[in-house]
């Protein structure tokens, strides 16, 4: 299991050391001990799994605390564009945005610590995320981001009037109106 920097305190892409042959492959998505021996002692306790289609964005998305969540993202069919916006103000990379490609194929994961807000976009006509999360759902604690904030400008490499967003997503307020705490 390889750990990589992003240069997020705490944001990591890991890339499961993954073993192949005629019948399909084998890897662990995830290993306790291998990723603290790494600094990195998350205990997860919860895994939600969601599928969408092509042109769905859900997100941005935040729990406060105490229930801020540390989550580990994958994806299990399909191609989405991963985003993690920094919202811990005592960090040099707070408001910065962070993204990438995850799909079924490449088997990378983004760890994407408590202090952001999380977010993705269906590439492919169908995809399948799996994210383990280390705190309970509480929907008292929920918050967002909206995704078209023009401060953020953020890059989803399509027009947003093409985007399926919820009516809860497409509420939330920008960065600068938004209220969070970590």
């Amino acid at each position: 299991m390889r750990l990589i920097e992003t240069g997020f305190d705490d944001l990591y892409i890991i890339e499961p050391k993954v073993i192949e042959d005629e019948r399909g492959y084998f890897m662990e998505s995830y290993h306790y001990d291998a990723l603290r021996s790494k600094g990195v002692d998350i205990r997860f306790i919860q895994d939600n799994q969601s599928r969408s289609r092509k042109g769905v964005l859900r997100g941005l998305h935040f729990q406060n605390a105490p229930y801020a969540q540390t989550k580990l993202i994958r994806t299990l069919s399909g191609t989405i564009l991963d985003v993690a916006l920094d919202l811990r103000k005592e960090k040099s990379t707070f408001g910065k945005v962070f993204t990438l490609e995850l799909s079924s194929q490449n088997k990378k994961q983004v760890l994407v610590p408590k202090g952001f807000a999380h977010g993705f976009l269906v590439l492919s006509e169908e995809a399948e995320i799996l994210y383990k999360c280390d705190e309970m759902y509480h929907p008292e604690a929920e918050g967002g981001i909206i995704c078209s904030d023009p401060d953020l400008n953020i890059e989803w490499g399509v027009s947003l009037d093409q985007v399926i967003l919820s009516k809860r997503d497409q509420q939330h307020p920008t960065l600068a109106n938004a209220k969070f705490k970590f």
